[in-house]
């Protein structure tokens, strides 16, 4: 995660840095991207770099988390099941919004390559569902997501299955 001293630089360097990474792990995958080019493009030391981020990984992860608060409505999370309809809903919102912005090259790299690579760190961090029903929708969901940022033209179709997938599962739950 990053540095205090990343967190108080003023808010106009911290964009700066951002955009430069944005840039670099929107064209590169994790395993293939570079301080150098980060640094260049940003106008900052190797060495600051290294003051603000303990490594490449840790910087995507910075920057991933940050994608992730602009996009994701963290409201919905809700202690309960939801309905297939109400997870379809989320799933083709957050689609139908990074489909159009600035994040969908690094959302979609994540969700086909840079996710494994952090999974295969295991370090923890990523949510884990509580009990069998929440990590089958958990993987659904995700599934979903995966392929409508790898088909947006099959979106509809994808959403499609997806709500028959859940409300079967749901259906057994209840």
């Amino acid at each position: 995660m990053a540095s205090t001293t990343f967190n108080n630089l003023p808010e106009e360097k911290k964009t700066i840095i951002r955009n430069a990474l944005l840039n670099e792990f929107s064209q590169h995958n994790l395993a293939d991207a570079q301080v150098a080019r980060i640094v260049k493009e940003a106008g900052i030391a190797r060495g600051a770099f290294y003051k603000y981020f303990a490594d490449l990984t840790d910087a995507y992860r910075y920057l991933y988390r940050y994608v992730l608060q602009e996009l994701h409505d963290y409201s919905i999370r809700e202690h309960r099941l939801l309905t297939a309809d109400e997870y379809v809903t989320q799933v083709a919102d957050f689609l139908h919004h990074v489909n159009g912005c600035q994040y969908y090259e690094l959302v979609k790299r994540h969700f086909t390559v840079n996710e494994a690579l952090l999974d295969a760190q295991n370090d923890g961090s990523p949510l884990r569902p509580i009990n069998a029903i929440e990590w089958a929708i958990m993987t659904l969901v995700h599934e979903a997501i995966k392929e409508g940022l790898r088909h947006p033209e099959k979106c509809d179709a994808v959403l499609d299955c997806l709500r028959g997938s859940l409300t079967a599962l749901l259906a057994k739950e209840g």
